[in-house]
């Protein structure tokens, strides 16, 4: 009888954080010399190559953001607004509370 932990459930705890910072820094890599590499060939097709180079660079930043929070323990919605909150309350900001 397979477990909720070895079935990837909810159970499963494991830091999977750091393939996203390797998918964000192959992105980067790949972006980087895409644009040393320079372009060869026909001219109407430049503004493509252009908007893929860009295409990674923001994947790229994607990628790093999702592997930070991951790495810093947000694992749900709930966790990230009570950091909102305690960010807010540690400068002194009033907390926001819906209008009826």
């Amino acid at each position: 009888m397979e477990t909720q932990k070895e079935s990837g459930g909810e159970g499963d705890r494991r830091q999977w954080w750091w393939c996203w910072a390797l998918a964000s820094t192959g992105q980067l890599v790949w972006g980087i010399s895409s644009i040393k590499r320079g372009y060869a060939g026909d001219s109407r097709f430049m503004p493509l190559k252009a908007f893929a180079v860009a295409s990674l660079f923001v994947g790229s930043a994607a990628s790093a953001s999702f592997a930070a929070i991951r790495a810093s323990g947000i694992h749900k919605v709930e966790d990230l607004v009570q950091l909102g909150t305690s960010i807010r309350t540690g400068l002194g900001v009033p907390t926001r509370t819906p209008e009826e």
